[in-house]
């Protein structure tokens, strides 16, 4: 990676450290927030600096100055210690140097599922409505449950709060581009009615126009698509202490490929509903009921005749259901006290034909979590859930979290315990595998897995001040019991499994198979993740604002055969820069906002005769600036105009026949955007 690019962030931090903390009234107005309510931590509302669990948290406000309208690029530009490989099966997340398995993901604190290759689809989240996105990182699941080992992303959305808002947001940019969003909010004394909708679309595009033996080359690195995302919630108050609402959305994407080089294309078809209602017993104690079913589905859509297959046919490869039922209350018993109960039920569906698999699990839990004020300054959190899981049974995960204020310095630690029940497919998958005349696999899951389980522990060290905020944090997170896929050869086997694995694989393959291989499920490796962040945000003043992060993550896994080894995908160093102006003429409002990442090379190792070869993608560094115009002049219209260069420096990964490409990104590109707002 070019060290300019590590100066940028250096230079960056050295500018915030020393800059003046005089504000004047217009620039306290148009400085970015440094002390947002936040929820993911604990489960409670608290302020950002108040929480006594660390939560990174990226605003609306962010996100619009930096002219985004992409979930993957603004966690990229904004969360450096997020990272994302892209190929044309969907978009690979690693938070801190573990997998999008060990994600949790949630809208509103309700899990998003759904996934292409087991990278969830990121593209269902529309931004349009985002208030705030918090990353709370490291364990998580004595509050929420399965997956949150490496941590949890929560996407708030904005509940209507005018009479009637009508918003249209248009962004064009090269390469084909494009996004629509178009939202309608209409709130009354007792009823409000939120109503979204997004389109985004691309042409595909090639990297490098040669390959390592100098041919030409035309296929695809990053192939077109389009999605659509439609979004409808209604809520209802009939006094001040019952609300419900009732929620809906649909999606579907479509990844055109090439006909020339590939059979099909890919087509995801998903939708939800969910309804619920809170009851509030006063102002500061309440129970409410969630229910939520997810469904999704991956198609093939041929585009060229493929056996029985003609041009045109769609054919469903997975089907994936997922229902859930939360009855959650939280009581305040004493005036610096808050108790939280909770009980969970849920189900999950996977129909996967060609994993011979149409399976469900369910899961139960109950937890409990207690906040404690003392002496003002300390605060405590405690948490614990139990889940009973189909096959994994029982698991507890405890948490403990301290904070402790001194003036302006704020001190904070937590240990938390994390687990993942395993995956459907990891239970029941059968599939079978052969080339010609080589020998065979038979892939088979292991309905006897245990859930993987982790432990976190994390101190976090924080400087607040009304204009400047800059916090240090270590952690280290232990996992063990990772559910991995070994292959063993037949042979290995005694003669009773071999009889009976062959007959299997000649039921799969549909004749007398050439088995040779066995891979399975097993609960084997260990991980360990060792690192810090150090973060920093500053209003300087006159309409000036400037934020950093750093990141380092060690980030190793172990297993029996090849003892430690750094894991897949896993990036060591990141860092990113965020700088602002903003400045008011009567009516009329300038945004100029800089944001750029750098991060080190992206870790793919292959082992080949005992010896781990360095195939890793690069490192590099991508620098965007957005300006906005907002004329609010009228009465009811607001008119906000925008332009904007992605890529300043025009990087772009165009190695011949690499094996990981750094990023898709094409290079330099030049985008306008217009926002239409009617509110009353």
């Amino acid at each position: 990676m070019k060290k300019q690019n590590w100066l940028f962030i250096l230079m960056g931090g050295c500018v915030a450290m020393s800059a003046s903390a005089q504000e004047t009234k217009q620039s306290q107005d148009l400085s970015v927030e440094l002390n947002p309510v936040v929820v993911t931590g604990t489960g409670t509302h608290h302020r950002l600096k108040d929480t006594p669990t660390p939560v990174e948290v990226v605003t609306a406000n962010d996100i619009k100055k930096a002219g985004i309208t992409d979930f993957r690029e603004a966690m990229t530009a904004l969360v450096p210690s997020l990272s994302f490989s892209t190929n044309s099966m969907g978009d690979y997340l690693m938070l801190n140097g573990l997998s999008n398995k060990y994600v949790l993901i949630l809208i509103n604190g309700k899990k998003l599922t759904g996934d292409s290759s087991n990278n969830i689809d990121l593209n269902r989240i529309d931004m349009s409505n985002v208030k705030r996105i918090e990353v709370l990182k490291g364990a998580g699941s004595a509050l929420y449950g399965s997956d949150a080992i490496g941590g949890v992303i929560n996407i708030i959305t904005n509940q209507p709060i005018n009479d009637i808002t009508v918003t249209s947001n248009t962004k064009v940019e090269e390469r084909g581009q494009f996004t629509q969003t178009a939202n309608v909010d209409i709130k009354t004394e007792k009823f409000a009615s939120y109503t979204s909708y997004q389109r985004r679309q691309a042409d595909g595009w090639t990297l490098t126009r040669v390959d390592a033996d100098g041919e030409a080359r035309d296929q695809h690195d990053a192939n077109a698509f389009y999605t659509d995302n439609y979004t409808q919630m209604f809520q209802f108050t009939p006094n001040d202490k019952l609300s419900m609402y009732v929620e809906g959305s649909y999606y579907d994407r479509t990844v055109k490929r090439q006909p020339e080089y590939l059979k099909y294309n890919l087509t995801y078809d998903a939708y939800s509903l969910g309804a619920g209602a809170k009851y509030n017993f006063n102002k500061r104690s309440y129970i409410q009921f969630d229910i939520k079913n997810d469904n999704y589905d991956t198609n093939y859509l041929y585009t060229n005749e493929d056996g029985d297959n003609k041009v045109g046919d769609e054919v469903r490869q997975k089907r994936q259901h997922y229902y859930s039922g939360n009855l959650k209350s939280l009581f305040r018993f004493t005036e610096n006290t808050r108790t939280i109960f909770g009980v969970e039920y849920i189900q999950e569906t996977l129909d996967r034909p060609s994993f011979n698999v149409d399976e469900r699990a369910y899961t139960w839990a109950a937890y409990a979590q207690e906040e404690i004020t003392l002496f003002k300054n300390l605060q405590i959190q405690a948490g614990l859930r139990y889940v009973y899981h189909e096959t994994a049974k029982s698991n507890v995960t405890p948490k403990l979290a301290v904070m402790y204020r001194l003036g302006d310095f704020t001190i904070r630690g937590q240990y938390s315990a994390g687990f993942r029940a395993p995956g459907l497919d990891e239970l029941y998958k059968y599939s079978y595998s052969q080339r010609g005349t080589r020998a065979g696999t038979l892939s088979a899951g292991n309905k006897n897995l245990d859930a993987e389980k982790s432990n976190y522990g994390s101190i976090n060290l924080e400087f607040n001040k009304k204009w400047l905020t800059v916090g240090v944090t270590g952690y280290i997170n232990e996992l063990r019991d990772m559910i991995v896929a070994r292959t063993v050869k037949l042979s290995e086997f005694s003669e009773a499994e071999q009889a009976a694995f062959q007959e299997i694989a000649n039921e799969l393959y549909g004749g007398n198979a050439k088995l040779g291989n066995i891979q399975n499920y097993v609960n084997n490796d260990k991980a360990l993740i060792k690192g810090f962040e150090v973060n920093l945000n500053a209003n300087l003043g006159y309409g000036f604002s400037l934020g950093g992060n750093y990141t380092f993550a060690d980030a190793r896994t172990k297993d029996s055969e090849t003892g430690w080894h750094k894991i897949e995908r896993s990036v060591r160093h990141s860092g990113n820069v965020n700088a602002n102006y903003a400045h008011a003429w009567k009516s009329y409002r300038l945004n100029v906002n800089l944001n750029g990442r750098v991060q080190s090379k992206r870790i793919h190792e292959t082992l080949k005769n005992d010896e781990w070869i360095d195939e890793s993608a690069p490192g590099f560094g991508l620098w965007n600036i957005s300006t906005r115009h907002t004329f609010d002049g009228l009465k009811y219209f607001t008119i906000e105009p925008g332009v904007g260069i992605s890529n300043i420096f025009d990087y772009s990964d165009r190695r011949p026949d690499a094996s990981h490409l750094a990023s898709l990104t094409p290079g330099r590109t030049f985008y306008v955007s217009l926002l239409l707002r009617f509110k009353k």
